[in-house]
């Protein structure tokens, strides 16, 4: 099966064949394992080991992955569909930076921003501890904090809201 993945500005065409993938071109064996009891995947490419955690969003096709403790939007369309949608010029875009979400419930052990702090794609926002380890949560696009919405010491759900970007 094909599809296209965008990753902020970066489109991929990826196709799935078995225990192969084919990204760009290049061919990679890959393995997909998932971890017990947990939201986390474990994916073999080549000779790498990823840890990757994916959060399905209400928009088709739309992703939040969290890969080796980086966070990524992305987008990921079969072949048809991504056809129509560039045919049609629909697409999902949001307006202004994402916020920066809770992955899973967990423990907010440190604020690393204030409100009117400018912030960078990939800077680390929060801290917290989920599943017994401290996770780095970091801003996927630039932006000015708008809101810091918890504190530490407080407990979180998953997809809670903790920092809004302007």
């Amino acid at each position: 099966m094909k599809y296209f993945v965008d990753i902020g500005k970066e489109r991929l065409e990826v196709e799935l064949d078995g225990e192969t993938a084919r990204v760009n071109g290049s061919s990679y064996p890959v393995h997909l394992a998932d971890v017990e009891g947990t939201p986390v995947h474990m994916v073999r490419m080549g000779e790498r080991v990823h840890r990757v955690v994916a959060v399905r969003h209400a928009e088709r096709g739309r992703y939040t992955l969290r890969l080796d403790g980086w966070r990524f939007e992305a987008e990921a369309l079969d072949e048809r569909t991504r056809a129509i949608r560039d045919l049609t010029g629909e697409q999902a875009v949001h307006a202004g930076p994402l916020p920066v979400r809770a992955p899973m419930p967990g423990l907010i052990v440190r604020v690393h921003v204030d409100v009117g702090d400018a912030v960078t794609a990939g800077q680390g926002v929060i801290s917290m501890e989920a599943m017994k380890m401290e996770n780095e949560l970091r801003a996927t696009t630039a932006g000015t904090v708008k809101a810091v919405l918890v504190q530490p010491g407080q407990a979180v759900e998953k997809g809670a809201v903790l920092v809004e970007l302007s």
